[in-house]
């Protein structure tokens, strides 16, 4: 049921149609409530914790999935390269942990979530999970004094971490109907002050880049092989699964976008959309007649935990990487180098 509230409020919040419109009158409370909290925060009646680093924090205000997780990767790699020490911090959404815990290669997705989890493998930096953000970056930094720099994983609404940088985050659905929840896809208005945007889009239309605004950054997600799910030394190039019947297995918040790479890769898919953060323990694999099963990276980090699933030969893993303009990274290191000095 839950699903499928989610799946019709997601195409209302498309178009300004009929549920949209009457829902229009609770999205200029929510909105009023959103700009109250804002004005209070910066009142100073609630207080921000300031690290004694440069926090960036990279986030949407369309709710689900845009692609955060590769763009954090992808700054944390850049940060690195430009002699950077960086530190990624996150909610850790559908874990259980409150108190912050850092995420080990051990951990397990139901603890620590499963982006985190895919932040750590893939960023090779220390990564920690808190209900509490600043908590988190503090834990962060006790265990690790080295790192210079920290990353707040989504968060972007989470004014009680101070930050530095604001990096926002769209994809090629813009600000859907352009009104905020619950009658449209927005936590906050489109006009919301921001550092950088990013529009993970195959093509930054001119008429997309109004809609978001800030003069955006285009981000590309592309993948180019397979990689098999227990042993990732087996790899295939995904030109090699044309003309097999292949399976594609998404829960990440906009599973469109997994299957149109796949596609525009040449393969003929069948696609199996399931909820974002899906635990797999039903195994939705089971008796499904397919020579080959893809998945996202987010979603293999949980399925090499399902005994079931870990051990199916068919399922194999689609890597993708962030492609970006590097001078976005360059001009974010310049900024968190001019950082004021407590």
């Amino acid at each position: 049921m839950a699903s499928s509230l989610e799946s019709l409020l997601t195409r209302a919040w498309l178009r300004r149609g009929p549920l949209a419109v009457a829902l229009w009158p609770l999205s200029l409370l929510f909105r009023l409530l959103a700009a109250l909290r804002v004005a209070l925060f910066r009142a100073g009646v609630l207080t921000s914790e300031r690290l004694p680093v440069p926090v960036i924090v990279v986030g949407n205000i369309f709710i689900g999935g845009t692609g955060k997780t590769p763009l954090t990767i992808w700054l944390a790699q850049h940060l690195r390269a430009a002699g950077m020490r960086p530190g990624v911090i996150s909610r850790g959404h559908g874990g259980a942990e409150q108190a912050p815990r850092e995420v080990l290669p051990a951990a397990r997705a139901q603890d620590v979530g499963d982006e985190p989890l895919l932040i750590a493998g893939r960023a090779a930096c220390p990564v920690v999970v808190g209900r509490r953000r600043a908590e988190a970056g503090r834990y962060l930094l006790a265990r690790h004094p080295d790192v210079d720099v920290l990353i707040a994983d989504d968060g972007l609404q989470h004014y009680a971490l101070a930050r530095d940088v604001e990096v926002v985050l769209f994809d090629g659905r813009g600000t859907g109907n352009g009104w905020t929840l619950p009658a449209g896809p927005l936590r906050e208005a489109p006009s919301r002050r921001r550092d950088f945007t990013v529009v993970n889009a195959p093509e930054v239309t001119p008429a997309l880049a109004a809609a978001v605004g800030g003069r955006p950054w285009q981000m590309r997600l592309a993948g180019d092989h397979a990689e098999r799910l227990m042993d990732a030394t087996a790899r295939v190039p995904l030109s090699d699964l044309r003309g097999k019947r292949v399976l594609a297995a998404a829960g990440i918040g906009n599973p469109g976008r997994f299957f149109a790479m796949l596609r525009a890769a040449g393969l003929t898919v069948a696609e199996l959309p399931l909820p974002d953060h899906h635990d797999f323990l039903d195994d939705p694999f089971r008796g499904v007649d397919a020579d080959v099963i893809l998945v996202t990276e987010k979603d293999a980090v949980k399925c090499r935990q399902l005994e079931t699933i870990s051990n199916d030969p068919r399922v194999w893993v689609v890597p993708v990487g962030a492609q970006i303009d590097a001078a976005l990274a360059a001009q974010i290191v310049e900024k968190c180098r001019g950082r004021p000095t407590a």
